[in-house]
């Protein structure tokens, strides 16, 4: 059984260090985590199918406008944005 610690241990401050290690010891609980890491990547998969699926929409209206970001840019920005989000899931669930 451990002892109870003395009244004159009790009235000294505790030492920062010892404290911030004791708050981050339980800061971040492993369901939150999943629960983080399901977000993202969810998102990270939603955005990829929802924004490939617009594009093939939208194909022939794109070419004709003639606009400076052609299907390759708007793509490759698909994949940028989708590949980041998953890649934060990852993050998430090993930190």
């Amino acid at each position: 059984m451990p002892s109870q610690p003395s009244v004159a241990q009790l009235q000294q401050p505790a030492e920062v260090k010892d404290a911030l290690a004791l708050q981050q010891q339980h800061y971040d609980c492993t369901p939150c985590r999943l629960m983080g890491s399901a977000v993202f990547t969810g998102m990270g998969i939603y955005s990829y199918a929802s924004g490939m699926r617009q594009l093939r929409e939208r194909n022939l209206e794109i070419m004709r406008s003639g606009s400076r970001f052609g299907l390759g840019a708007r793509k490759g920005a698909i994949y940028v944005l989708s590949g980041s989000l998953v890649g934060l899931g990852v993050y998430r669930l090993t930190n």
